[in-house]
């Protein structure tokens, strides 16, 4: 039998309790790295989401015009009423033939309150509203609420860099599995919007225009989506009349909303 001499056993114990100590001592700076980029983008959706829409309670008009495959345009409108991304109330003002009828939600659950009906319908945030436009849409915007977000690169369009990001739903109550979400760099505005399914297949985009002064500061007052398999296909969200509120927690319940009708 071959002797190994003691001298070689405990250089190749050495060596090994060395490369032990190196690889726990370089984890915590690949985690911290990865900690970093996530704070990174996980901050980047935040200020993007705050310049959407305000974090205190607000009121703004929203007018939708849907138009399908060079169809005659349909138009509604809506009164929404928001808390802190988790809390909203849309009320139907137009057509006539649908006015009063209510849209709440609570966190990720949705009711509908149509009046002279005692019961309200449970509905799903990824449910088609109008044209392209679905109820999660105009209802809940919480994007970094929504997603767990990472940076996927950068991207210059006409001059300007942007970073892109990979959103990823925390459940599957969210209205879109994945979104492609562009934001500028430096003022974390957003750009566009890719939405898609939990098979990867991609619903819609959206492009955030017209950045006008709107409750207090500067915000995309139209919403631009476009259905992915029908590019005739397409939805414009129009906000004005944006006033900060307090919208006290009672407002937001279904006893209240009986004096909203």
């Amino acid at each position: 039998m071959m002797l190994i001499p003691i001298f070689f056993m405990r250089r190749a114990r050495t060596a090994c309790s060395i490369a032990s100590v190196l690889l726990i001592s370089a984890a915590p700076g690949v985690s911290s790295a990865e900690e970093e980029v996530d704070a990174n983008a996980k901050a980047i959706l935040q200020k993007s989401d705050e310049i959407r829409f305000p974090l205190q309670g607000f009121e703004v008009a929203v007018r939708i015009r849907s138009i399908e495959s060079g169809g005659e345009p349909e138009v509604r409108a809506f009164k929404v009423l928001s808390k802190g991304n988790e809390n909203t109330i849309v009320l139907t003002t137009a057509p006539a033939s649908e006015s009063g009828q209510i849209l709440l939600m609570k966190a990720r659950d949705l009711w509908l309150f149509v009046p002279n009906v005692s019961q309200p319908v449970r509905l799903s945030l990824s449910q088609r509203l109008t044209g392209v436009v679905s109820n999660g849409d105009i209802a809940r915007a919480n994007f970094s609420g929504d997603y767990t977000p990472k940076i996927a690169g950068t991207e210059t369009i006409d001059g300007q860099t942007y970073n892109v990001l990979e959103l990823v739903a925390v459940d599957r109550t969210v209205a879109y599995q994945k979104v492609r979400y562009w934001v500028r760099q430096g003022t974390n505005a957003p750009y566009k919007a890719e939405f898609y399914s939990l098979s990867g297949r991609l619903l819609k985009t959206c492009t955030y225009e017209d950045y006008k002064p709107l409750g207090g500061r500067l915000r995309p007052t139209r919403l631009v989506m476009t259905d992915a398999l029908r590019a005739d296909t397409r939805s414009f969200m129009e906000y004005e009349n944006m006033k900060l509120r307090d919208l006290p927690d009672k407002v937001f319940t279904k006893e209240y909303l009986k004096k909203l009708e």
